[in-house]
């Protein structure tokens, strides 16, 4: 018995291939837009939850099934976005803290004085950092980076690392310039960032007894290094 010749399917999907139309199965763009849109929003609910719970709770502490619940998704939705409590944590610095870091990096060659521009920065960094969440966090890997060393790894590789390499470029600029005579401050320019540490901490634990106005403080912070302003 002869069987009679199938239609040529194959054929006519290539040519609508090659039209640039998608295959009849393929759900519309606008779908795939939404649910990529969908799933962006879920992702930085769990974000904006961890952060509440690992403020609230500390890193040790902190369950997933919290910040599942606290975003209003099912747990294994977190697994969709990240591995581990590790990561999500890691996802956290690299969202919240290492942009206020990298702009140090990105800085422009000064054409006023370098104590210009580290006080521009520093006076950024300490108005984005004390007093919100950002600062929480730093005081959060303070306290329990002993215990976790690969998340304190990970925040010197991403954080203090780049900190440190961009304040001593500028340290190295100012020597250069003559506007810092103290040569040996570029082996040591966690100095010149002592003050903002010391105000996240301060921040935490003692302002309810003694406030600290952190702005001032890194004002007579760069008189010691560069010398006091001169005024006309």
């Amino acid at each position: 018995m002869t069987k009679k010749p199938t239609k040529a399917a194959t054929p006519t999907a290539a040519r609508a291939d090659a039209k640039g139309r998608a295959p009849a199965d393929a759900p519309p763009a606008s779908n795939r837009a939404t649910r990529a849109t969908r799933a962006a929003e879920r992702r930085s609910a769990i974000v904006e939850a961890a952060i509440e719970e690992f403020i609230a709770r500390g890193f040790a502490a902190t369950r997933l099934d919290d910040i599942a619940k606290r975003a209003g998704v099912a747990k294994g939705t977190i697994y969709l976005h990240f591995k581990d409590k590790e990561s999500m944590f890691e996802e956290l610095v690299r969202t919240v803290i290492v942009p206020v870091v990298a702009k140090l990096n990105a800085l422009p060659p000064p054409t006023g004085s370098v104590r210009d521009l580290v006080e521009a920065f520093a006076g950024s960094f300490l108005r984005e950092v004390i007093g919100t969440r950002r600062g929480d966090l730093v005081r959060l890997i303070v306290a329990e980076g002993p215990r976790f060393p690969s998340v304190a790894d990970f925040y010197y590789r991403e954080v203090v690392s780049r900190g440190i390499a961009g304040m001593r470029a500028l340290i190295e600029l100012g020597i250069a310039r003559g506007e810092i005579r103290e040569k040996n401050l570029a082996r040591y320019p966690q100095i010149l960032v002592a003050p903002a540490m010391i105000a996240v901490i301060w921040q935490s634990l003692f302002a309810r007894h003694a406030p600290l106005d952190a702005q001032d403080m890194l004002r007579v912070h760069l008189d010691l290094i560069f010398g006091e302003r001169r005024t006309t």
